[in-house]
């Protein structure tokens, strides 16, 4: 592997959160891991399964890069604390951070639970603002600043069915549109990529039928479905020097979904 310098990203520590995916699937975060690592970054990459962060790892280091796979639970304040204190430990900084995880949920504000309401928004919101809680702080000590890139979702733009997925999503790009204007200053960027129709591991394990992936990939003006490298690249370039002026902003990664009527965006 020759990692291309035009990145600014040799040498550079990157976290990636849900950097796993089932068997050799790419997945947004496995992607991202894979992409960081060829542009020359040490990437930590964590899942809450480490034996897909392990896979995640197998793939990087076969192609000559540079990675490490860990567990961490990030619901929990004290597991973000020991990631950022493992990468850093590892490699003396942190400059990078891809926040991932998520899951999703069906159903209106009246047929949803409260149970289930207050868990999507734990998974979906609280980990990326712990992870960045703990993350700002290291990147500012140990690197002078850094970049965040968090995944959002084309349903907090164009709701469909799925109300507290939805408003998750919506409060990620808020959260790092907060973030941005926060902690500029201090020499730290955030954005923001929310995914349209999108073909991953985390899509197809539900059982998607072969007409729900032909209304998927006719949401796209494009034609077609994008993959996890897709949003892996958009990643990488949001966090890469490529991106240096580039704060606060929301990179749809969708095809032109968002062009069209929310009845075809499924």
């Amino acid at each position: 592997m020759t990692p291309n310098e035009e990145w600014g990203l040799i040498g550079k520590v990157a976290i990636v959160t849900g950097g796993g995916a089932a068997g050799d699937g790419i997945g947004n975060g496995r992607a991202a891991c894979i992409l960081l690592a060829r542009a020359g970054a040490h990437v930590l990459v964590v899942d809450r399964e480490l034996a897909l962060a392990e896979r995640t790892v197998a793939m990087i280091e076969a192609e000559g890069g540079s990675a490490v796979a860990a567990s961490y639970d990030v619901t929990q304040s004290a597991q973000c604390e020991a990631m950022v204190a493992d990468a850093v430990s590892r490699w003396g900084r942190l400059d990078c951070l891809d926040n991932n995880v998520g899951i999703g949920s069906k159903g209106t504000v009246v047929e949803e639970t409260e149970e289930n309401w207050a868990r999507v928004m734990h998974v979906n919101v609280d980990t990326m603002f712990l992870s960045c809680k703990h993350a700002i702080p290291a990147m500012i000590r140990t690197a002078g600043g850094g970049s965040i890139v968090t995944i959002s979702s084309i349903s907090a733009l164009r709701p469909r069915g799925l109300t507290a997925y939805s408003v998750s999503k919506g409060a990620v790009i808020a959260l790092t549109q907060a973030m941005a204007v926060d902690h500029g200053p201090e020499g730290i960027r955030a954005n923001c990529v929310f995914p349209g129709p999108v073909y991953t591991p985390m899509v197809y394990a539900r059982g998607m039928t072969e007409q729900a992936r032909e209304t998927r990939r006719k949401a796209s003006v494009l034609g077609r479905e994008g993959t996890g490298w897709d949003i892996g690249a958009a990643v990488r370039f949001l966090l890469s020097d490529q991106a240096r002026f580039i704060t606060g902003q929301v990179l749809g990664v969708d095809g032109g979904a968002t062009l069209v009527g929310p009845s075809r965006a499924s």
